[in-house]
């Protein structure tokens, strides 16, 4: 069983990322197509009627991120009937939620004039209420779906969610092409995200049910587990409004303070900052289930601190990577890509991608916290940093403009996420933060000394062109494959290395 999950482990980690290369690559296709086909105004309303309607998200409270905990528990020390009360549970949970989200959603598209009426043409408030009404069905059978998502993510199907989530990829982006074309705008996009969402519902429950057999019991409500999970999850809770905040309220003051073309600029930009988030939380996710083992079983932090930092090397190198890469080439990518109106979106995403290389090299202590049940002081940190950021951003913007939102971010990240989560780490968790960061600090030297050699050398011989551009991006790759080989892999490190390359040479011989 240990090896098909370690097994399940590998193949999700290698699916997931080759995920995020797919998913960015239709992304870079799919922003300039939308873009072409809407006008710069009309995809500002749509990443900002996106932002209402996402923050339906958080009428979950947390519970979705609670299942694999309280699954975990119940599957180790508890019985299949425990297990079906459990599911029965947060079926009607979610039910309720669904009405709820569909309820409120009408409603904010109903009143969508009084909304933006002081900063968005008329057309365009005619278009922000369909896009809300399209987008608000999509959010409702999304948090369906995770009902059965979080109970294949217990099970570590990782080879069916992340083969699901390929489909959701390509399927997007192609059949809103063709709604595009046939005239509908913006609109054609939300409809299309609607349609794959439906689709993927159906998958999920599909699999759930008839391939790992998910059973509810909706007759016997346990009101003392219903108990146990609230106050669990009121904390994930309260992390969550402090996410939907860093995500979604600066956008949400840009398209009220300033103009759907500023709204425009900096999603792009938070577009960007996304990708990294998603290489380092594809990682952190396949751990999930086998941390709450972990801490179900043992709760040893010794072994909890190894993990941590094994899993934080990955996801380093890859962070370390991807952002040397962006600067160096990052500049002439966007004016390229998005357009030269675009520009100022390069300088943001340096300003608030850098100080995420602690936070996103470190997030499977979070899991651990959880797994631990001790996560109250982030949620209650991050939500005062959280204020902070609102506080800034409100401030400044009508100086500042999109900047006002990343100097808002960058405090947020650095007092939260930096100095406060690692002395909670080392001091009331007890993971060793000292013997971590030295596993991860000789990543960050290197990749910053392989970076700052290719932008002296782009000095001399700058990235105008593609060919160019693809040049350095294979000099810097080299260099830095190099360096890291050498300088930052242990011996135990190459060895596991050397051995994986010999098994797939034979495999392919």
């Amino acid at each position: 069983m240990s090896l098909q999950l370690s097994s399940q482990r590998k193949v999700g980690a290698v699916l997931g990322y080759t995920n995020i290369l797919v998913k960015n690559l239709v992304y870079l296709i799919y922003t300039p197509m939308l873009l072409s086909f809407v006008g710069q105004a009309d995809y500002g309303v749509y990443q900002t009627s996106y932002s209402f309607v996402f923050s339906l998200s958080l009428l979950t409270f947390g519970f979705s991120e609670a299942y694999v905990r309280f699954y975990t528990q119940r599957h180790i020390h508890g019985s299949e009937d425990e297990i079906r009360r459990l599911n029965g549970m947060y079926l009607l949970l979610y039910i309720a939620v669904c009405a709820i989200a569909l309820v409120l959603g009408l409603l904010l598209a109903a009143n969508a004039s009084s909304i933006f009426s002081g900063s968005f043409t008329d057309d365009e408030v005619n278009l922000a209420q369909k896009l809300i009404v399209v987008m608000t069905f999509n959010i409702t059978m999304t948090l369906l779906s995770t009902v059965f998502d979080a109970f294949i993510l217990a099970h570590e199907q990782f080879k069916f969610q992340q083969s699901r989530q390929m489909l959701t990829t390509l399927a997007t982006p192609g059949l809103a092409y063709g709604l595009l074309n046939l005239g509908m705008g913006a609109v054609g996009a939300a409809v299309a995200q609607l349609a794959v969402t439906f689709v993927l519902l159906i998958l999920n429950a599909r699999f759930a049910i008839g391939k790992l057999g998910m059973r509810f019991d909706v007759r016997h409500f346990d009101s003392v587990l219903f108990r146990s999970v609230a106050a669990f999850s009121a904390w994930i809770f309260t992390n969550q409004v402090c996410e939907l905040i860093n995500q979604n309220v600066p956008n949400v003051l840009l398209g009220a303070l300033t103009s759907a073309s500023t709204v425009a600029v900096f999603a792009v930009s938070v577009q960007i900052r996304s990708v990294f988030y998603s290489l380092s939380t594809t990682m952190s996710s396949i751990f999930t289930p086998k941390i709450n083992r972990m801490v179900a079983e043992s709760d040893d932090n010794a072994e909890l601190t190894d993990l941590m930092a094994r899993v934080g090397r990955y996801q380093a190198t890859l962070f370390v990577y991807v952002f040397g890469g962006f600067i160096l080439l990052g500049r002439f990518f966007v004016e390229r890509w998005a357009g030269p109106d675009f520009l100022d979106g390069y300088y943001l995403v340096l300003v608030m991608v850098a100080p995420l290389f602690v936070p996103l090299v470190q997030n499977t202590g979070i899991e651990i916290q959880r797994a631990k049940n001790r996560h109250r002081a982030r949620s209650i940190a991050y939500l005062l940093m959280a204020i902070l950021n609102v506080t800034l951003t409100a401030l400044l913007v009508p100086i500042l403009g999109f900047w006002a939102p990343a100097i808002g971010y960058v405090a947020y990240i650095v007092f939260g996420s930096g100095l406060f989560m690692n002395w909670y780490y080392q001091k009331r968790i007890g993971l060793d933060m000292v013997r971590f960061w030295k596993r991860i600090v000789p990543i960050a030297f290197v990749g910053a000394l392989v970076c700052a050699v290719c932008v002296v050398g782009s000095f001399a011989i700058p990235a105008e062109t593609w060919n160019l551009f693809i040049t350095w991006g294979l000099v810097y790759s080299l260099l830095y494959t190099v360096a890291v080989y050498i300088i930052v892999l242990d011996q135990q490190e190459r060895a596991s290395l050397s051995t994986k390359l010999r098994r797939w040479r034979r495999h392919h011989d």
